[in-house]
């Protein structure tokens, strides 16, 4: 009898060790890439960049995370200054301690310029050091230079006095908006569908709520916004060309940053898994790392790699990744190349054989040239090539 109980627990633990281990990825066994590159500087001058989009082969949007929009003309590098009136709370002033908020991801669809940002609630007294904010998003015409008739499409509903965790990359898809909401470092909110903080969230791009979200198909108790729920930080989102479904990438606590697939009603399961991430303490978070409850993920990493934003590759500078997942890894300051076959990871390498900060967002052009911008106060727009 005790030789079956035991074997009993040895067979349950050994199970979850397995499932662990066959989601983990560790980046530090990763092989540099062969492929030779030539990375060169497109523009200089930035103040902690956060997103990018193209509005034409040559010209690219940036956005600031202190509030500034700039144009940038790939092929010269010169940059324009972007007019708007977008009430987003700063980056860092007298009054703000260093955070993670204000402008984040812009999108170009259809002459409308689309932005996620931290949005700075009126009700703030000016002696708070963080102001009361919540992850908003928004759009406006481009017109020679300024965003104008910039209107408000989504406010999340949950308003706090800290500077973390706000998500937000945003994809737009037949019509459909698709954006990552940080859960604003309250953990177990993301199980509240009560709640946007911790959500994937879906609406119309005039910002209407699609008749056919989770709210009106089986969960009446979730907000009308809300796909999906679960997250921490969200920080990327793209379209898979493989299976044409919707990824995107977030931030575990220490340990367990991954990607997942945008799911109907679905459920990540923060913050009753971390998974095989803890606390920065040393605590651990839950009682197994995964749960088959929980949605499935495409890639885990522990320990981290401070996952960013994603594309999957189209272009013919560098055919041979056609297809494969470029990833944004922050912080270890690298672009890690995940090749795929038949929907499954062949391949795993670091792309770039030196250092140029932490790494916050990446684009892709017409021709298939990578553009990489740095996390910093002095801060570049970079341009990836294959070396002759």
């Amino acid at each position: 009898m005790w030789i079956n109980l035991f074997l009993l627990i040895f067979l349950a633990c050994f199970s979850e060790i397995m499932e662990a281990t066959e989601l983990y990825s560790d980046f530090k066994k990763y092989k540099k890439s062969k492929t030779k590159l030539k990375v060169s500087s497109v523009s200089e001058g930035f103040n902690y960049p956060w997103g990018m989009t193209f509005i034409n082969k040559n010209n690219i949007l940036i956005t600031e995370k202190n509030g500034k929009i700039f144009k940038v003309n790939t092929s010269n590098g010169k940059k324009t200054l972007v007019k708007h009136n977008i009430n987003s709370l700063k980056y860092f002033n007298s009054r703000m301690i260093f955070g993670q908020g204000g402008l984040l991801d812009i999108l170009y669809h259809n002459g409308y310029v689309y932005i996620s940002y931290s949005h700075l609630h009126s009700n703030t007294t000016p002696t708070q050091k963080v102001k009361s904010g919540s992850t908003a998003i928004g759009r406006g015409k481009l017109v020679d230079n300024e965003i104008k008739n910039f209107e408000i499409l989504f406010i999340s509903n949950s308003k706090f006095n800290n500077n973390k965790h706000w998500g937000s990359r945003i994809i737009i898809e037949d019509n459909f908006l698709y954006a990552g909401i940080g859960e604003r470092d309250q953990g177990m909110i993301a199980q509240d569908p009560t709640k946007h903080p911790g959500s994937i969230i879906r609406i119309k791009i005039d910002g209407a709520i699609p008749e056919d979200n989770p709210k009106y198909a089986g969960y009446p108790n979730w907000l009308p916004e809300i796909f999906q729920i679960g997250l921490r930080n969200p920080q990327g989102i793209s379209k898979s060309p493989h299976d044409g479904n919707i990824y995107f990438s977030q931030h575990g606590p220490m340990g367990g940053d991954n990607i997942a697939t945008v799911k109907f009603g679905g459920n990540l399961g923060w913050k009753n898994i971390a998974w095989g991430g803890k606390e920065y303490s040393g605590k651990k978070i839950g009682n197994r790392p995964f749960k088959k409850k929980y949605d499935k993920l495409f890639i885990t990493w522990v320990p981290s790699i401070g996952v960013g934003n994603f594309l999957f590759y189209k272009g013919d500078v560098f055919k041979e990744w056609s297809g494969d997942l470029m990833i944004v890894a922050t912080k270890i300051e690298n672009i890690i190349r995940l090749e795929i076959k038949n929907n499954k990871i062949q391949r795993k390498e670091l792309i770039l054989d030196k250092k140029f900060g932490r790494i916050r967002d990446l684009e892709i052009n017409h021709k298939g040239e990578i553009f990489f911008i740095i996390d910093d106060s002095k801060s570049s727009l970079w341009r990836i090539e294959k070396a002759n």
